[in-house]
């Protein structure tokens, strides 16, 4: 399953409210340790992370890039780590200028650095309708319009069927169901024609899984959504398509808060089972939403890229 997850779902509840007049969170490398931060962080670990992201994609060596988003703004959500942090650094060092949403304060004070001190970083539940408009006004704000909204927020809460609460069912949809729809309502006043949407699925939306029924079944159900209103928006310019990872190494099984001995042995084993006999990482996936977002994919309307390596084959 796509590994792109801000926080698991049973933590939803405690995170703190996005005020509409909040303004947002800028996190250049100088100021990163001046932030309120909520959780104990290791900064000195945080930001060399954050230098490491930075050499895997190349930016270090500021080696030339196409430019192929050069002049276009791109809003990243869940874009503080893995998937969304990857991407939004590669659309970045493409020329677009950034903006990313996330919960953790300390997530997003990592990002801000990764991105240089340059994006518009805001702290969003994508779970939340009136955080949503609330992001949306600080990027019409700040940038006036979007050329491409990259919908990556996600959370899981893995169960057993008898161990599911309401609660659980209800963030996990808010979050990778309504979310995604609202997100995508809320940002069409900003979206210009030739603008490109992007929404993360997963390769659970086609394949069975033991205790991420309500997971695959939210993401079963943005395929159809994908499909839907990539029809419905094509008419104004507006191309919807999705990616959908299968297992990528990003903070996943860290936040899911298993015994260090068991998350080895399920990532062991997740490995094993690939046809690659390896984990993606996010750099992968992130290459695959730089071909929806530019003018590469510009003849594909409704389709789901799958970045699995070959686990759906099996």
């Amino acid at each position: 399953m796509a590994a792109h997850h801000d926080k698991p779902a049973d933590t939803l509840e405690q995170a703190p409210d996005l005020a509409p007049n909040r303004a947002p969170i800028r996190a250049p490398r100088a100021a990163a340790r001046q932030l309120d931060f909520e959780h104990d962080i290791d900064l000195d670990l945080a930001i060399n992370a954050a230098a490491d992201l930075r050499i895997a994609l190349g930016a270090a060596s500021a080696a030339k890039q196409s430019g192929k988003l050069a002049g276009k703004v791109a809003l990243v959500t869940g874009g503080s780590s893995g998937i969304g942090l990857a991407s939004a650094l590669l659309f970045q060092n493409e020329g677009a200028r950034i903006a990313i949403t996330g919960r953790d304060p300390a997530g997003l004070a990592m990002a801000g650095s990764v991105l240089d001190g340059q994006a518009l970083v805001m702290r969003s539940d994508a779970g939340q309708v009136d955080e949503i408009a609330a992001a949306m006004a600080q990027v019409k704000q700040r940038y006036g319009h979007l050329d491409v909204l990259f919908i990556n927020a996600g959370i899981a809460s893995p169960a057993p069927i008898e161990q599911v609460t309401e609660a659980s069912f209800d963030a996990q949809l808010a979050v990778n169901l309504k979310g995604v729809f609202f997100t995508i309502q809320q940002a069409l006043p900003l979206l210009r024609p030739g603008a490109s949407v992007i929404v993360t699925t997963s390769i659970t939306n086609q394949l069975g899984s033991p205790n991420f029924s309500v997971y695959g079944a939210a993401k079963a159900g943005l395929r159809s959504l994908v499909k839907s209103l990539a029809l419905e928006l094509i008419g104004r310019g507006i191309r919807v398509n999705a990616i959908s990872p299968g297992p990528i190494a990003t903070p996943m099984f860290d936040r899911l808060g298993l015994p260090d001995a068991l998350a080895t042995a399920k990532k062991q084993a997740i490995a094993d089972k690939s046809p690659s006999r390896r984990f993606g990482s996010a750099e992968e996936v992130a290459k695959a939403a730089l071909f929806l977002a530019s003018a590469d994919s510009s003849y594909m309307v409704g389709e789901e890229i799958v970045v699995d390596g070959g686990m759906s084959l099996l």
